[in-house]
């Protein structure tokens, strides 16, 4: 468990250390070896117990083997020179995992990338709960990642019935995904300010596969809308000749017309007219 300590001043130390100087001069020119001695002495182990701390910084320290406090004031310090000093930075950083190839709900390999921001917030656990805490976030990130993965498909093209996919449901899924490596990353005393995906793609072996269905789904969709456009403007035209008594078709002749019309409206090409000099049977 994390336990917050206020070392000594600095500049109090510095003090002390400075008196010893004179104090081991004066002994030297009286002839006191053994108080001369302690004061250089004194003044040598003085030393190494200085510290600075500055904004967002915390020093972790430990006595023999046994875990004494956490500094987190910013400053200057002194403390223990037996004691070992481990420095973690408090501060907010970020890393962008490069695109991981997993598998979705459906079992298709997709490349997905992240940004995950987090900051220190247990010294103790981030110092002795896990060996390196820096690489321990990497590992369960890319873990957290593959189980996010698994639980949507990629898109609905094969889930139809999917409320949340990985494309459509980006919120819930960032939101997933950080609840995924909060909690992973909770025993190493991790805070997680912010996970998201920054890259989605199918793998490299499906992508050209993928982007010729969604091609072909969007070029029905279109054709479906012309279509139906162009059932309604033959149908209106045939019930305004019918009103204005402008021609009446016989059944054969009037499917020739709406074939003819179809054939005009639906094309993807600019329709060649024919013209008709003979009678209308030729």
């Amino acid at each position: 468990m994390e336990k917050s300590i206020k070392p000594l001043s600095g500049y109090l130390m510095v003090l002390v250390a400075i008196a010893l100087i004179p104090a081991a001069a004066f002994s030297i020119a009286t002839g006191s070896k053994i108080p001369a001695i302690l004061s250089i002495i004194g003044f040598i182990l003085i030393l190494p117990g200085f510290f600075t701390l500055q904004p967002n910084k915390a020093m972790v320290l430990i006595l023999f083997g046994a875990y004494k406090g956490t500094v987190k004031a910013n400053g200057f310090f002194w403390v223990n020179p037996f004691m070992t000093k481990n420095k973690i930075s408090l501060r907010v950083r970020n890393f962008e995992n490069k695109p991981l190839k997993v598998n979705d709900k459906i079992g298709n390999p997709v490349m997905v990338g992240t940004i995950v921001v987090w900051q220190v917030e247990d010294t103790f656990k981030a110092t002795f709960e896990v060996e390196d805490y820096e690489n321990f976030i990497h590992l369960q990130s890319d873990a957290a990642v593959r189980k996010m993965a698994g639980k949507y498909p990629y898109d609905d093209f094969e889930a139809e019935n999917a409320e949340i996919t990985l494309r459509s449901g980006v919120e819930d899924v960032n939101h997933s995904l950080e609840a995924e490596i909060s909690e992973r990353l909770h025993h190493a005393g991790i805070k997680v300010i912010e996970a998201r995906i920054s890259h989605l793609a199918y793998s490299q072996e499906i992508a050209s596969a993928m982007l010729q269905r969604q091609q072909a789904t969007a070029i029905v969709a279109a054709r479906r809308k012309i279509v139906d456009g162009a059932v309604g403007m033959v149908e209106m035209a045939l019930e305004d000749l019918k009103i204005k008594g402008i021609i009446e078709f016989e059944e054969e002749r009037k499917a020739a017309m709406v074939s003819n019309l179809m054939v005009v409206l639906c094309s993807d090409r600019s329709a060649s007219p024919v013209l008709n000099v003979g009678t209308l049977n030729q």
